[in-house]
């Protein structure tokens, strides 16, 4: 049950930064953003991965979790690189470019 709520948060905290440029002001995801980011480098993998049962071996994480529930093969380590490095990055200059240069303000902050 515990395991089961922890990977609803996850998914749920996962969809959120996808849709975040779209919500919040960048100047709250960029520092976000730049967490999440620290946390891979400090502790070399995501701490709510644990949380709900999914070990971070074999390049196995939240996301290739997901596509291969879904049927997917991703590589693993593909994947894991894009997640870990560029990801978040991208989303962080999406919310500028979105606000900023495209002055869409945010939905609710």
């Amino acid at each position: 049950m515990r395991s089961r709520f922890f990977f609803a948060l996850h998914l749920a905290v996962t969809l959120l930064a996808w849709v975040a440029p779209l919500l919040l002001s960048w100047k709250i995801l960029v520092p976000i953003y730049a967490l999440v980011l620290l946390q891979f480098a400090v502790f070399k993998r995501c701490l709510m991965n644990e949380q709900h049962g999914l070990p971070e071996q074999d390049d196995r994480i939240f996301y290739t979790d997901l596509l291969e529930k879904i049927g997917f093969q991703p590589n693993r380590q593909i994947v894991k690189t894009v997640v870990r490095r560029y990801l978040y990055p991208l989303l962080a200059i999406g919310a500028i470019i979105w606000q900023v240069l495209l002055a869409h303000p945010p939905l609710l902050m």
